[in-house]
């Protein structure tokens, strides 16, 4: 028998490798990634020194750089924004979160992954948690070295993240914030550290488990309202009510508060002293603020514990919230959207203490 041309095995060989990858890629999960910059996409302005630009690259460099990824999933990226996070806007969640809820209502889309610089990672992902309309995964990660550095955090971030995403123990779970093999409820992480790679933390509760490689183990629960369940909505929203953080400090004056609801403050979150307290004066002003219709929240300037209520201060008399475990930042997401429902200060501590 004649053998075949050396041509037709190439040929034959080849289209039963693109069949065999063709039945893989229907095999695996679909993930879009939704890119906005940060440390993550930055570049050094030198080789030697620490600066940096973010937001250098786009996410098509940003996937391009991570090894095995299409082995986790079949990626789609989608550029929303390109931007350090200190510049994180209103408008930009809002686009951010419509967008999100957008992939997640697309039936061929299992969940998202967003990548985001690291200074206000916490609030994002608490916002995106409150307002997303589905239960399939929305997972951030960030970095804290750029893409050019030495030992960049950013790939394995991302590989990490895209495993959880994939991970069937996501699902329900709200936000996620992946970083340095750890993984965390948008709800209750914090960024701890200004330079570490081990900055982010939730300190009050602990990590909603590991990651290593891919590999994923999960430790407690959310007990928290998330996602549909909340009940919030942006899908009308345009823009979101101003809410003010004050910090309060030893002989803190009533100023600031008075220039807050002067320029449109519908809601005062005070990060105080101690357990939510505040100098005499600042207290006077906020139930001042409080009867005219301003909602009041009294957080924490520590780093962890919980601001109780009528404990050093009587919030039922003086009709203020107390935000729990939140912090500052996070009050006051909660804060903005809660105000899109309702001004009822009892209606809102309801929130505080559900979600």
């Amino acid at each position: 028998m004649k053998p075949r041309p050396l041509a037709e095995y190439i040929v034959v060989t080849l289209a039963g490798a693109a069949m065999t990858l063709a039945v893989q890629a229907a095999d695996l999960p679909h993930v879009r990634v939704l890119a906005t910059g940060g440390t993550i996409a930055g570049a050094q302005v030198s080789g030697t020194g620490y600066a940096y630009k973010s937001g250098a690259y786009d996410v098509n460099s940003l996937l391009s750089a991570v090894p095995n990824l299409d082995k986790l999933a079949v990626i789609t990226g989608e550029q929303v924004a390109n931007i350090g996070s200190q510049d994180m806007s209103d408008e930009i969640w809002l686009k951010l979160a419509k967008r999100v809820n957008a992939a997640l209502a697309e039936p061929g889309t299992d969940g998202v992954l967003i990548t985001h610089g690291t200074d206000t990672l916490e609030e994002t992902s608490y916002f995106l948690t409150l307002v997303t309309s589905s239960t399939k995964p929305v997972v951030m990660v960030g970095s804290m070295r750029p893409a050019t550095a030495i030992s960049a955090d950013g790939p394995g971030n991302i590989y990490n993240g895209v495993a959880v995403v994939t991970s069937p123990g996501a699902k329900g779970k709200g936000g996620l914030v992946v970083l340095n093999d750890e993984i965390h409820y948008a709800r209750n992480v914090v960024k701890t550290n200004t330079t570490s790679v081990q900055t982010f933390q939730s300190i009050n509760r602990g990590p909603a488990g590991v990651v290593n490689t891919g590999k994923i183990q999960w430790f407690e629960p959310m007990d928290r309202k998330v996602g549909p369940a909340t009940g919030f909505s942006i899908d009308a929203l345009d823009k979101l009510p101003r809410v003010d953080v004050i910090y309060a400090h030893a002989n803190m004056s009533a100023d600031l508060i008075d220039a807050a609801i002067k320029n449109g403050a519908k809601g005062l979150v005070i990060a105080g002293v101690g357990d939510g307290n505040m100098t005499t004066p600042a207290l006077d002003a906020l139930t001042k603020a409080a009867k005219d219709g301003i909602v009041v929240v009294r957080s924490t300037r520590l780093p962890s514990g919980i601001v109780l209520r009528n404990n050093e201060i009587n919030d039922d008399e003086k009709g203020f919230v107390t935000s729990g475990e939140l912090n500052p930042a996070k009050s006051r997401v909660l804060l903005q959207l809660a105000l899109t429902k309702t001004e009822d200060p009892v209606a809102i501590q309801k929130m505080f203490y559900e979600y």
